[in-house]
């Protein structure tokens, strides 16, 4: 009776854990599409949506990260077998893909980042350049 103690809290952990990140996920769903109705109106369309998708895309990788403790929690306290661990290794494998994407979703890709950089730097005026070979056969 008492070694089922930490057991059970244990699972409450676990289930607190996942209900967490189905609230998150769920109430972050509801509130981005709260903001898209209210807050965001007076932005263009394209601009709404984008939002949206921002909004939305942070709910789920928070709500993940959440869903991803509670499994690393039950393999390893509740169901430390090989085949839990590799159950939780596919799993956490493909919630990463999940999150990455969705990051990238949000954040925009890292080379599409540095590219947008390089654009915004003033580009040099093909005017000032100099040909330096014309230059020098003028001088000698």
């Amino acid at each position: 009776m008492i070694a089922a103690i930490p057991y059970t809290a244990v699972e409450l952990m676990i289930v607190g854990f996942e209900l967490v990140g189905v609230t998150v996920i769920t109430l972050g769903s509801i509130l981005a599409c709260g903001r898209f109705v209210t807050v965001h109106k007076a932005l263009e369309y394209t601009a709404r949506c984008q939002a949206l998708r921002q909004d939305l895309g942070s709910a789920i990788v928070l709500g993940l990260e959440f869903l991803v403790a509670g499994d690393i929690m039950r393999t390893v306290a509740v169901d430390p077998t090989l085949q839990g661990v590799a159950v939780l290794g596919l799993i956490v494998l493909i919630r990463t893909f999940l999150s990455f994407t969705l990051r990238m979703e949000i954040e925009g890709a890292p080379w599409q980042r540095l590219r947008g950089a390089g654009r915004d730097r003033a580009s040099p005026d093909i005017s000032q350049l100099t040909d330096w070979s014309a230059e020098s056969d003028s001088k000698g």
